[in-house]
């Protein structure tokens, strides 16, 4: 059955194309919910993959770095092009379900195939194949529901909306390592990819089932589908300069991350010298850790956005990042390297918050579904070009001064990622928040239409 609050159709929208219904909570959770089994993929195929190379011996200790990297590169690649531009031609999709529901639909169906895979995939060739084919159906739902969120919630709510989402990629994330680590004691992994699976199963039925529709699709004016499609990539986007910066500032930020949560049982298990069930318990801790770092962050950082500014928190979030992720460099022991993960866990939480808030101020509207999707060029790029650099270094690193040298050395870099991403952001240009007019009230809207 569908939700009243759906069957009463969507949200009205302002002259400038923005929602202005107010939603209820649980409309906004629900609306934001997808991202936790979205996300719950991407934690547990991603410490599923580390489990492989590390323990399994699916390669040479010496050539971890390397593989993780040459893994990543389809993978990227196929995000790269394939999230924008679905995302771009739902923003023209005109059927009975709206504009982004069939793509998020097949999308995750197609997600069993690719899961199945991975979770029987016995040699590193496999792998990296079905890696690459869950890219390809993932996305294919990631592009129109990034910008499904835009279409339905209301200016005064996004700052509140933000946070949900962030909430729901650090639940996400919490479930996926933690099934893969249950499973790990188990000795069932596989089992955590058919749970991971049946999450977003979950998600998706609650979204497509209990959410409405959305703003109708753009007309496309008689082009076709493929010059649609083509279109993502023109230059005219250049000419959003806040939105450019914005992205690049959330590439190197994101790098940060990817290279502490990319190499976290490479780092447990050769720096510190912990067995398969001893790094997977210390990667449990700090999950612990960096769980309660986001939620301590998430909400607070949302509320303090809309009161000084999306900018201020962001720029806090790079540093405590550098702060938590530079620690763990360094740490002599375990137990200091999970105050760093803590130190990590609230910078991404502030971030998550925030950052995708800003990105709402920002684009056009209209085509959210194009813009979200292209930020999509950070999201993806960041994990292949972490490991583009942070592999070398780790194999590089362990052979010049030893094994466990290497991945203090990539989690360095990654410190300085957060630097880069503090320089990237200082053009980016907040709108006014006097320009955030206060959207009429659902009746005053109503009554407008």
């Amino acid at each position: 059955m569908t939700d009243p609050d759906a069957q009463r159709g969507d949200p009205g929208t302002s002259t400038s194309g923005r929602p202005t219904t107010t939603l209820p909570l649980g409309h906004l959770a629900r609306i934001s919910l997808y991202w936790l089994g979205l996300t719950a993929i991407d934690g547990a195929v991603g410490l599923f993959i580390q489990n492989r190379l590390k323990f399994d011996h699916y390669v040479p200790e010496l050539e971890i770095g390397r593989t993780t990297f040459l893994l990543a590169i389809p993978v990227a690649i196929v995000g790269i092009l394939i999230q924008p531009t679905v995302g771009s031609i739902s923003d023209y999709t005109v059927s009975r379900w709206g504009r982004r529901k069939p793509f998020i639909v097949i999308g995750s169906l197609l997600d069993l195939i690719s899961l199945f895979g991975i979770a029987t995939a016995n040699d590193v060739l496999a792998l990296g194949a079905f890696v690459t084919l869950l890219a390809f159906t993932t996305n294919i739902a990631r592009g129109p529901f990034q910008g499904y969120v835009p279409d339905l919630v209301a200016e005064r709510q996004v700052g509140l909306a933000s946070a949900l989402v962030g909430l729901m990629q650090i639940l996400g994330n919490v479930t996926g390592f933690l099934l893969i680590t249950i499973a790990v004691s188990l000795h069932a992994m596989p089992l955590a990819l058919a749970a991971v699976a049946i999450v977003e199963l979950v998600t998706m039925v609650a979204v497509v089932l209990r959410v409405g529709n959305g703003r109708p699709a753009l007309d496309r004016g008689g082009r076709s589908w493929p010059s649609v499609a083509g279109e993502v990539w023109g230059t005219d986007i250049l000419r959003e300069r806040s939105y450019v910066w914005l992205v690049g500032s959330r590439l190197f930020f994101l790098m940060g991350g990817a290279m502490l949560v990319n190499y976290v049982l490479v780092y447990f298990g050769q720096t510190h010298a912990l067995d398969q069930d001893g790094a997977n318990g210390q990667n449990f801790i700090l999950l612990i850790l960096v769980v309660i770092g986001n939620l301590i962050a998430v909400l607070p950082a949302s509320r303090l956005s809309d009161r000084i500014g999306r900018k201020p928190v962001i720029y806090a979030a790079c540093v405590i990042g550098f702060a938590g992720v530079g620690l763990a460099a360094i740490a002599p022991v375990t137990s200091i390297a999970l105050v760093g993960g803590f130190l990590f866990g609230a910078s991404a939480g502030m971030f998550l918050a925030v950052d995708w808030a800003l990105m709402t101020d920002i684009i056009p509207r209209a085509e959210s579904g194009r813009y979200m999707g292209i930020s999509n060029l950070a999201t993806a790029s960041s994990t292949v070009f972490a490991l583009a650099l942070g592999g070398p270094i780790i194999d590089f690193v362990n052979i010049a001064f030893g094994l466990g040298a290497g991945p203090r050395a990539a989690y360095g870099l990654g410190a300085a990622f957060y630097l880069i991403a503090i320089l990237l952001f200082r053009p980016v240009v907040e709108p006014p928040r006097t320009s955030r007019r206060r959207d009429p009230a659902p009746e005053e809207a109503v009554a407008a239409g």
